[in-house]
């Protein structure tokens, strides 16, 4: 799998949570272990790095403290990892790309 790194941050250490196009057409979410193998924890600004017109397509869970929890499959392509270039206390999970069909709607009337 190839990645394309788009943006990062939420934290002032070097790895930060990241995101990442792939070559299949999804996104790779670099973030926060947590107590869930399949899911990680990332800063709201993350979402910011999607590709225009696009988002991910996965449930993202609130906190309540500046970050979502967010679910899909553990990346295991050893090329990713090493290009993502973990941190401890981080890791990587693939979720789809999905394409933005509406911006929501203006009051008429």
């Amino acid at each position: 799998m190839r990645l394309q790194f788009l943006g990062k941050g939420g934290s002032n250490v070097g790895g930060c949570p990241s995101l990442y196009a792939t070559d299949r057409q999804t996104y790779v979410v670099q973030g926060w272990v947590t107590d869930a193998p399949e899911t990680v924890e990332i800063p709201h600004l993350l979402l910011g790095f999607a590709e225009p017109d696009t988002f991910i397509g996965a449930t993202l869970t609130d906190t309540g403290r500046g970050t979502f929890r967010v679910t899909g499959t553990p990346v295991s392509d050893v090329e990713a990892l090493a290009r993502m270039a973990l941190p401890d206390g981080e890791t990587g999970i693939e979720v789809a790309k999905l394409e933005r069909t509406s911006y929501g709607a203006t009051r008429t009337g």
